[in-house]
């Protein structure tokens, strides 16, 4: 679908700046797309800039049916030198430890603000969303010098990430007023959980908490009118799609100086994000019924690591799973939503404190109606999956909690009965279109003050 020029002419327009966008993929990339996709239908024509396409990491695979979904009229311009290289050793401990400034955020401020302002004549507000946040330096270098407030459109918490590893407190503490000197110069700041936009009150109290609010990430229900081609392998099935995070979790593990110096948050357990705990779950629960291991299959789709594959070859559990890499979006959905059973692990968080993020698979896994392991901690993902009917919850780090789903799990399956109940009316809540359209009245009220 494309926008005649004559829709475009009236609509208002928006300086977008999105690092990561198509043919880039990822869950941080579909945000952005979807706004892009749906903002014109509001009245609104965002201006894109944008990062080199031909960047690819571990974060953000290409997926040219990313690209397929971007209508044709939509202004998209691109920094056209090539991604820097990585660092030396010697400058990443430099700008890890001594705070100086990156080469990346030297080059991405630099070169998007002088993009930006050169495209952004007739646009009448600027939406940054991040990561990385260094296009929160560009929104408001842009906005002070062509005179247009700003929104900024965060998709973690920045220095608030309850699972961001620093260095020493002081570091933390650092990032922290940069974040706030930033956002300070924002009309409004967006987060994308109610708990991550409660703590940037609590934190920041100079900013007025009237500016901060919460909009989600969620899924499109016109990804989920295809159908889906029918199972005929017999297998009851286990996905997980997307990261894991077994480096940094084994890296947290084994350099306890970052906790002694201040630079994690206490209690915080990031190995929980790795397979460990489900595979512990998996070898359980088969040893005490080894016939289940016919049945069994376990998918871990996504970009994998060494440290991936190399935890899930120590265990027993190690011949039920398939690594089958990046798949496109389409396909990761498909794969979901033939899925007997979702698995949805988070890092562990002290009890009772609020975790500040959701990953963003979450949606559209529940939007998959499929039944979802989720082992998660306190705070809105608990609450979300909870309300939605398709959340089984128990604890990151609760290894017999997760023996017990699977088996429930499993014997309806094998009795060819339904295990969820989907509370419809709470799920549409967090539709794309629907979500859109709160980021347009966003819009809106910011261009009502003006």
């Amino acid at each position: 679908m494309s926008l005649g020029h004559s829709d475009c002419q009236f609509m208002i327009r928006v300086l977008f700046i999105s690092y990561l966008f198509p043919p880039t993929g990822g869950t941080g990339v579909q945000r952005s797309q979807k706004f892009v996709q749906y903002l014109p239908d509001e009245g609104f024509l965002p201006v894109v800039v944008a990062g080199p396409s031909s960047r690819e990491d571990r974060w953000a695979p290409i997926d040219l049916t990313m690209s397929d979904k971007v209508k044709s009229n939509i202004p998209v311009h691109r920094i056209v030198s090539s991604p820097l290289a990585a660092p030396s050793r010697l400058r990443a401990r430099m700008e890890r430890w001594l705070g100086v400034k990156s080469e990346f955020e030297n080059w991405w401020v630099r070169s998007a603000t002088k993009l930006s302002c050169r495209v952004a004549h007739d646009c009448s507000l600027i939406f940054a969303t991040m990561s990385p946040f260094e296009s929160a330096a560009v929104a408001s270098e842009v906005s002070r010098r062509i005179g247009i407030p700003w929104v900024a459109d965060l998709r973690d918490p920045w220095a608030l990430d309850d699972i961001q590893i620093y260095p020493s407190r002081l570091h933390r503490a650092f990032e922290m007023g940069k974040m706030e000197r930033l956002l300070s110069t924002a009309a409004v700041t967006i987060m994308n959980t109610p708990a991550a936009a409660e703590a940037v009150k609590k934190a920041f109290p100079g900013l007025q908490e009237e500016t901060i609010l919460s909009i989600t990430n969620g899924f499109d229900a016109e990804d989920f009118r295809e159908t889906v081609t029918p199972r005929t392998d017999g297998k009851f099935r286990i996905v997980h799609s997307g990261g894991m995070f077994t480096d940094s979790g084994l890296q947290l593990r084994t350099r306890n100086f970052y906790r002694t110096l201040g630079g994690v948050e206490p209690g915080v357990d990031i190995m929980t994000r790795s397979p460990e705990y489900l595979l512990k779950a998996i070898e359980q629960w088969t040893n005490r019924h080894p016939s289940i291991g016919e049945d069994l299959q376990i998918i871990f789709a996504g970009t994998t690591t060494a440290e991936d594959r190399a935890l899930v070859s120590k265990t027993k559990a190690s011949r039920f799973v398939q690594f089958p890499g990046f798949l496109s979006h389409d396909a990761s959905l498909q794969l979901i939503r033939t899925a007997d059973l979702l698995f949805l692990p988070m890092h562990n968080l002290p009890q009772g404190q609020q975790c500040r993020s959701i990953p963003g698979k979450t949606y559209e896994y529940i939007a998959s109606g499929r039944p979802i392991l989720a082992a998660v901690p306190d705070g809105d993902a608990r609450e979300f999956l909870s309300r939605c009917g398709t959340g089984l919850l128990c604890r990151p780090d609760d290894v017999e909690g997760m023996v017990e789903i699977l088996n429930r799990i499993y014997t309806a399956w094998r009795k060819k009965q339904g295990c969820v109940q989907l509370n419809l009316d709470y799920i549409s809540r967090f539709e794309r279109r629907a979500l859109t359209h709160d980021l347009a009245d966003v819009f809106r009220a910011t261009l009502g003050k003006r």
